[in-house]
């Protein structure tokens, strides 16, 4: 999706590392919201914390588009609903 086809209050899937572990990575629903530090730009809402959305954030319509890419990029692991 392009990121000119987002509104503020939609509700997307983004595929998003740990900060504290880089090797673990899990699909995260996020808001698109007005970006507070940079007015007439949109943001994602995730965890509490507000990120750029441009071109180079990976953000799926529905999660099942999202977990399909997840698998395609990291893979199944053993332990259904943990990816890692």
């Amino acid at each position: 999706m392009s990121i000119q086809s987002f509104q503020p209050g939609q509700i997307v899937y983004v595929i998003i590392r740990n900060p504290h572990a880089q090797d673990v990575a899990n699909v995260q629903e996020a808001a698109v919201v007005q970006n507070p530090d940079a007015p007439g730009d949109l943001a994602l809402f995730v965890y509490e914390t507000y990120y750029p959305l441009n071109d180079e954030v990976a953000v799926f319509s529905s999660s099942s588009e999202a977990e399909n890419a997840f698998q395609e990029a990291f893979g199944y692991t053993k332990i259904e609903g943990y990816y890692g």
